[in-house]
């Protein structure tokens, strides 16, 4: 709900209750005063005939008594009138006295055990005619009780008085309600608009930030920019991470050592053209994205499945090549498996096990005993090969994702002294759901054989600390966040990931506007239109059947965008071979086309989708060109295209609408946060995002692209290293100390 509506929500309802207790209170005011007045009156009758009435009574004239009671009674308020004897005899009445008020019955009221105790008694109460007022007097003659008068008041009048009272109140409280919630609504947009610029401005250090309402915030901007400024005084010079640093870390910290990284899927790849030619793809997968440019800084070799059509014709004799082609500044080494290695290991186990059991995207996960066996084959061919590119006993290892959770292990008996920092790039799930895989105990103790075990959020590595208490002999050090097992210690730590930067990809791309020319051309779209963008691999977990549903819903709620904004989705087809996958194309192809067949008119179509391989190159020209990037991910660690559109908008320009479900809304506050599968929520953000000001783009644009620049991936991969370091000496220095101890003995 609109945080607008539900503060006018709550100020009506404070309101009616305002309205509610004044309204009690009123009446019971207004009541009282009727009661007053009627008692003075009353009052005020009897002490003006109180002489006449004692002398009639001493004299016993009735007559003259009920002729004095007549013109009492002849007051416009009063009905009636009585005299009673302190036998509690009438001895004088009106006409139409009701004979249930008789001297018998008011006698009773006067709150005393004989007429010389007696006190004035009136009452509300109610007859067939209507509401009346009862009051009693005693009179007395030198303390001696002659009897007592009783007057009878109408109290018909005061109905309407108290209905006009209220009706008055009613509406003076709905005018008050208009007018106070008109105001205050605009008193609080002014005064937020006025803050929010303020605060704006202070982010950009334009503003005055010795303002009182500040203080707070700056005190904790304060306290997070004093934590940057030790981490960039302390390691190495300070300055924002940079390729530069990195290398320096490593050089200082852990000795220059190159580094290892194993993962399943290489940074490029060689494929044949039909001509007879090769080309170099460069792999649209975020694990890529982020350890390229650590190993293009800090050199070493990358050991990865060559699985491009010509990785064989452009590999050496030790199945080595340099990368990339334009600087060579590290070496792949290409791992070859059989067709049945790769169904096991990567499309079985991997992508069909694992892969949907770690992501909440309605996906049943299927494990087979075969695929089990090709996954333990396939980490011990890698552990060989990695032992094999070790050039000492103690190397730094980077061990990357899923498809190798036996690895660490297998490296930790085979090179006890390296240091083994293993990131797992999807989520880790909880306890319950790890159970269903059968070899989970497995995994778990093959993760364990890290030095250090990272993941994106802070809720997977708690995940994992459960999952190892509940399934290992271990001991759980929550201080440290440590599974220790058999005296050794793993590390488990946040490390969230993310792009390098400054981006080469956005260096070397063309300005927004000529960016947005280009594509456009190319699209056929006319100059007026708006252009949204996703770039995933084709798969189940990235939301793009969602993504689409919130277009459609988009153009059905706000009709003016019909023809005025299409959606391009490039979706690089990905595990072809797995029956999911080709479903899921078949799924989204046929959407993307019912919905086209719905809103299109001439050459304009809303979803615009290329199942294809696109390079960085080509899809940060996308970026530049889009007004909208939206990342609408079912379940994802952290997802790099969010963080890839930030880095390439050097304008400040577009918007990013981001799942909740990825690592990244963790850090990307200022994107347009939805949840994807509400797909009301996200066509409003989309409508939201093409009516959102330049101003506004600026500023969220801005605030994130100030945090992927500070934690860059070169921060990632440096924060990893540094904590490998000072984990190495702490065990270098604890083998020392144990060696001293062997001697003395």
């Amino acid at each position: 709900m609109n945080i607008t509506i539900r503060f006018l929500l709550a100020w009506l309802t404070m309101l009616a209750l305002l309205v509610s207790a004044a309204w009690i209170t009123v009446t019971h005011t207004t009541r009282s005063w009727f009661e007053k007045d009627v008692a003075l009156r009353s009052e005020l009758a009897v002490n003006g005939a109180r002489r006449a009435l004692l002398d009639g009574i001493e004299r016993g004239d009735a007559h003259g008594l009920s002729e004095l009671l007549a013109d009492i009674s002849r007051d416009e308020r009063i009905l009636a009138a009585t005299l009673c004897l302190p036998d509690l005899r009438t001895l004088g009445a009106t006409r139409d006295f009701p004979p249930a008020l008789d001297c018998a019955h008011i006698g009773q009221k006067l709150h005393g055990d004989s007429p010389a105790n007696w006190q004035p008694w009136s009452k509300f109460t109610e007859l067939p005619g209507g509401d009346i007022y009862v009051s009693a007097f005693p009179l007395f003659r030198e303390n001696r009780p002659l009897g007592f008068i009783v007057l009878i008041h109408d109290l018909s009048y005061t109905s309407p008085r108290e209905r006009s009272t209220r009706r008055f109140l009613l509406i003076a409280f709905v005018i008050l309600a208009v007018l106070a919630s008109a105001v205050t609504l605009l008193g609080v947009r002014l005064l937020w608009r006025r803050w929010s610029d303020a605060l704006r401005r202070m982010a950009l250090g334009e503003a005055d930030v010795r303002r009182p309402e500040f203080m707070p915030l700056l005190k904790d901007m304060r306290a997070l920019l004093d934590r940057l400024a030790h981490e960039e005084s302390s390691e190495l010079g300070g300055g924002r991470w940079s390729p530069q640093r990195l290398k320096l870390t490593l050089q200082r910290h852990l000795h220059g050592e190159r580094l290892i990284v194993v993962a399943n899927r290489e940074p490029y790849i060689h494929d044949r053209l039909p001509d007879g030619g090769i080309r170099v793809l460069h792999p649209a997968s975020g694990l890529v994205s982020a350890l390229e440019p650590v190993m293009r800084a800090c050199s070493g070799v990358w050991v990865a499945h060559g699985a491009g059509s010509a990785d064989r014709e452009t590999v050496d004799a030790r199945d080595h090549v340099r990368v990339p082609p334009d600087e060579e500044s590290y070496f792949v080494r290409r791992m070859w498996l059989s067709p049945e290695e790769e169904k096991g290991y990567y499309y079985g186990l991997a992508n069909e096990g694992l892969w949907p059991l770690c992501h909440v995207a309605h996906a049943r996960p299927i494990f087979r005993v075969d695929d089990w066996q090709h996954y333990r084959d396939v980490n011990q061919r890698f552990a060989d090969a990695v032992v094999q590119e070790a050039d000492t006993d103690d190397p730094v290892i980077l061990v990357q994702d899923y498809h190798f959770a036996l690895l660490p292990k297998l490296l930790r008996e085979r090179l006890p002294r390296a240091t083994v920092i293993t990131f797992w790039h999807i989520p880790w799930p909880n306890a319950e759901q790890i159970s269903i895989c059968p070899w989970h105990k497995e995994l778990i103790e093959g993760l364990l054989g890290s030095s250090i075990l990272g993941f994106h959020t802070q809720f997977h590595c708690n995940n994992f600390l459960d999952a190892a208490d509940r399934f290992l002999e271990s001991r759980i050090d929550r201080e440290d966040f440590a599974v220790v097992q058999n005296s050794r210690r793993t590390l488990i730590r946040p490390y969230p990931i993310s792009v390098e930067w400054p981006s080469r990809w956005a260096k070397a791309a063309p300005p927004a506007d000529l960016a947005r020319a280009s594509v456009f051309a190319e699209l056929k779209l006319p100059p007026g239109c708006r252009l949204g963008v996703g770039v995933d691999r084709l798969d189940y977990t990235k939301g793009i059947e969602e993504r689409f549903r919130a277009v459609e819903r988009l153009l059905e709620r706000e009709p003016q965008w019909q023809g005025r904004f299409s959606f391009l989705q490039i979706a690089s087809p990905s595990r072809t071979l797995i029956e999911r996958y080709g479903a899921l194309n078949a799924d989204v192809e046929a959407l993307a086309n019912r919905i086209n067949e719905r809103f299109a008119t001439g050459e304009w179509s809303p979803i615009l989708l290329q199942r294809r391989h696109a390079e960085p190159a080509e899809v940060f020209r996308l970026y530049r060109a889009a007004d909208i990037c939206y990342v609408s991910s079912l379940h994802d660690g952290m997802n790099l295209v969010a963080k890839e559109f930030i880095a390439a908008r050097d304008d400040e320009r577009g918007v990013l609408i981001l799942s909740k479900f990825t690592g990244a809304a963790r850090e990307l506050a200022e994107a347009l946060i939805v949840n994807p599968y509400d797909t009301e929520e996200a066509a409003s953000a989309l409508a939201a995002a093409l009516a959102m000001p330049e101003e506004e783009q600026r500023a969220r644009m801005y605030a994130m692209r100030s945090l992927v620049s500070e934690l860059n991936v070169y921060r990632w991969a440096g924060r990893m290293l540094l904590d490998a370091s000072r984990l190495r000496r702490s065990e270098q220095l604890a083998g020392l100390l144990g060696r001293r101890d062997e001697i003395g003995r």
